[in-house]
C-alpha cells in the first residue's frame, strides 16, 4: 500500500492525532500545490489544484495537530472533488 493509500486511510479514520505534515504529504499526492504566501501571509496556506477547489486553511500552531474541523472539511471537499 503507498504512502497517499495509508494517509487517505488514515484521515478517513479521522485521527485526534493527524499532523500538518501528514495532510500536506497527502494533499500534494492528490495534485495540490501549496501557494507561496507573501509578507503578511502569517498562518493562512493555500492549497491550489489545476481542476478542483482551492483549499485554504490555517497552519495550526503552537503544535502540529490538524483540529477535528479542518480534518471534516477537508474530507467533504475531497469526497465532493471525487479524490475519495
Amino acid at each position: 500500500m503507498s504512502r497517499k493509500n495509508k494517509l487517505l486511510l488514515r484521515l478517513q479514520q479521522r485521527p485526534k492525532d493527524f499532523t500538518w505534515d501528514e495532510l500536506s504529504v497527502l494533499l500534494k499526492s492528490l495534485g495540490y500545490k501549496q501557494a507561496k504566501s507573501g509578507k503578511t501571509g502569517g498562518s493562512r496556506r493555500r492549497f491550489i489544484h489545476p481542476t478542483a477547489a482551492t483549499i485554504t486553511l490555517h497552519k495550526p500552531h503552537p503544535n502540529n495537530i490538524v483540529k477535528m474541523y479542518i480534518i471534516d472539511d477537508i474530507l467533504e471537499l475531497l469526497k465532493k472533488e471525487g479524490m475519495l
